[in-house]
């Protein structure tokens, strides 16, 4: 079959599902096609995904493809097998109404290239419009031109601060210094966000493209692209969107002709969530330990090696060169009056429709959770998200009808932050959530400052003794003076919105707080020293599969008789794994 093209979803989410194997599997079933690799679109609920497009132009894109599902998927395509229905996405002929409703509600900015490219192919990222922002750019504009650009679309830091580009911008374009340096700062460590490694990974070019806009701004001639070490992938298309990059004169020295030097050099970060914070990022380049420093001095004044210095986030970079070539007005036109363009999001946790999406300001976040997320994953409602990662906090759904722009998801207690969402419902336990999130800042606090070093270390332990049901009334209190303290007396922003979990779920759920303390029950049954696991003898089928799977052998009874199952509760972990396994739902937890 001449003239086929298969084109495999590649990216981190692809490959741990199993795209390699299947892109082997396919050469296999079809030698003769065309094969391409692209980034993952953003329907990571979908992986492994393929687009095959048949000789006659006919479009197929296939999802959930496995060892199985392929050769019935090839099959078809050469005419000699039915149409594999729960595979198929959409197609040409039968478009789906969901995914058309999943794509139409967003608005791609940051994403635009993302899943239409090869990553490692500059000449496929220059087909979509790459580097025609920098020609235009060396050709026609100044730095200050850019700068009022910039200025006049709005754009705020999407790191999580939310402070407008081009003011920072003007802070170092007007700092005095022989030399300025421009960082993009990769270093995504919230748990669930997973924005800019998709973005590094799946379209590097438009990452660099941005680099080099900010650079030709402040006056830059050397800039660092800050990746976490757990994105090899990133790191490799970005390492090779480099090279490529220099080969073609788009970097390096008197690029396109025009005077203008810039460089990058990768630092992989070592996984420290601290390294997020700008001047603890700085010093980890500058081969210190990753701590925060006291500013003022800011970084636009002295950063890098005392030389002024601008950090912007990977998706503040990825919007620059759209923003070059349809003008500050365009991207202005998007959003809310306070809160311009698009964000992006990943959605994760009870969500059906999990991965990446780019909405644009002003959607609320419950248009986002049902008309794009899909709505909840499993048979309860959502509860809660958490927007903001571990620096962020929880937000009710009463509250989902919050518009997204930086100060309507402040006023909640939550932030915007990089743009990870967990997502919850009803089984979730608000306490143990914020005392995993807690947990997870507590243990990446570099240590400087005494309030977030000593008493975020308090607060898990008072979260702990809830969890457990040892909770009084007055560690609720103690938690809420603890946080706020911790708020106000610590350097950096890991410290000052570290308590933010805490505070939120106190505010939101405070009832879920006292349940714990009050009447010693978990009411989503999920603290394991509040529950209890029992055997519905009416029904239990008596299959034996609990016992099987009892880590501590708690479980006995007869096969087939029903009557004689029963837990030993002086025994028993409360580990949850009867409940997985039990197919008949005759396990309850109280």
């Amino acid at each position: 079959m001449n003239g086929m093209i298969i084109t495999v979803g590649e990216g981190t989410c692809g490959i741990a599902a199993g795209a390699k194997d299947v892109m082997t599997l396919l050469k296999k079933q079809a030698p003769e096609a065309e094969f391409r690799v692209v980034g993952c679109v953003g329907m990571c609920h979908r992986e492994v995904m393929v687009e095959i497009e048949n000789p006659d132009g006919q479009v197929y894109l296939w999802g959930d493809v496995d060892r199985k599902s392929a050769p019935k998927i090839m099959k078809f395509h050469k005419g000699a097998g039915d149409l594999p229905k729960d595979n198929l996405i959409r197609s040409s002929e039968n478009p789906d109404a969901e995914t058309d409703a999943y794509l139409a509600r967003q608005t791609r900015i940051a994403l635009r290239n993302v899943g239409h490219i090869d990553p490692k192919s500059l000449e496929q990222a220059q087909g979509r419009g790459s580097y025609v922002a920098i020609k235009k750019m060396v050709a026609e504009m100044s730095p200050e031109d850019v700068i009022e650009q910039v200025k006049i679309a709005n754009i705020r830091g999407r790191g999580g601060a939310g402070f407008p580009a081009a003011t920072k911008w003007t802070f170092a374009r007007n700092a005095p210094g022989d030399k300025k340096y421009l960082v993009c700062n990769g270093d995504e460590g919230d748990p669930g966000a997973f924005m800019d490694r998709s973005l590094l990974e799946g379209d590097p070019h438009t990452v660099l493209e941005g680099m080099l806009v900010a650079a030709y701004a402040i006056g830059a001639s050397n800039g660092y692209a800050y990746i976490r070490a757990e994105y090899p992938l990133a790191v490799e298309n970005f390492q090779k969107a480099l090279e490529d990059a220099r080969a073609a004169n788009l970097l390096g020295d008197n690029i396109l002709g025009s005077g203008f030097s810039f460089d990058v050099k990768i630092k992989q970060g070592a996984g420290a969530f601290v390294c997020g914070e700008e001047t603890a990022l700085l010093a980890s380049i500058e081969g210190e330990r990753g701590m925060p420093r006291i500013r003022p001095p800011f970084p636009a004044i002295k950063g890098l090696f005392a030389y002024p210095t601008i950090i912007n986030n990977v998706e503040t970079l990825s919007n620059l060169g759209w923003i070059i070539n349809q003008g500050g007005k365009a991207y202005s036109d998007i959003g809310t009056s306070g809160s311009k363009g698009t964000k992006v999001f990943a959605l994760a946790g009870a969500i059906k429709n999990g991965g990446l999406v780019e909405v644009p300001m002003g959607m609320t976040v419950r248009q986002m959770l049902e008309e794009i997320g899909g709505g909840s994953s499993t048979d309860y409602p959502i509860k809660a998200v958490q927007l903001g990662g571990p620096s962020g906090g929880c937000i009710p759904a009463s509250l989902f009808d919050t518009p997204i722009e930086y100060e309507a998801i402040n006023a909640t207690g939550a932030i915007m932050g990089s743009g990870g969402i967990i997502v919850m419902d009803e089984k979730s336990c608000m306490v143990d959530i914020s005392r995993y999130f807690l947990e997870f800042t507590q243990l990446e606090s570099c240590g400087k400052c005494t309030f977030c070093r000593i008493g975020t270390v308090r607060m898990q332990e008072i979260l702990s003794r809830i969890c457990d049901g040892k909770g009084t009334m007055e560690d609720l209190d103690t938690l809420e003076e603890l946080a706020h303290k911790i708020k106000d007396s610590s350097l950096c922003g890991l410290g000052q919105t570290a308590p933010n979990p805490v505070l939120t779920t106190l505010k939101y759920f405070r009832e879920e707080y006292e349940a714990h303390v009050k009447d010693q029950k978990c009411p989503a049954g999920v603290c394991k020293g509040l529950i209890t696991h029992f055997i519905v003898q009416d029904e239990c089928t008596g299959c034996t599969i609990c016992e099987r799977y009892c880590p501590v052998n708690c479980i006995e009874g007869e096969l087939k008789k029903p009557e004689t199952w029963v837990i030993d509760q002086e025994v028993c972990i409360n580990c949850g794994m009867c409940v997985e396994v039990c197919k008949p739902d005759a396990i309850l937890v109280q």
